[in-house]
């Protein structure tokens, strides 16, 4: 269950710009804490997600630049 909800996560941020963890979670039927957990071990496997804090925050991927 859990692997089938990070790849949710990746492919809700790579069709929006940024979703936070409240939309995130209403989404994926689970607690904004769980998302948290979630998005933290997306970014410890070396997925680019960066969070941003605030009003206008939210998580998104970072686009990935080629190599040259």
């Amino acid at each position: 269950m859990r692997a089938s909800r990070l790849v949710s996560i990746l492919l809700l941020l790579q069709t929006r710009e940024r979703m936070t963890a409240r939309e995130l979670a209403a989404r994926l039927e689970v607690s904004e804490r769980t998302v948290y957990r979630d998005v933290q071990s997306l970014s410890a496997a070396g997925i680019p997600v960066y969070g941003e804090a605030g009003h206008e925050g939210g998580y998104r991927l970072v686009a990935a630049t080629a190599p040259g």
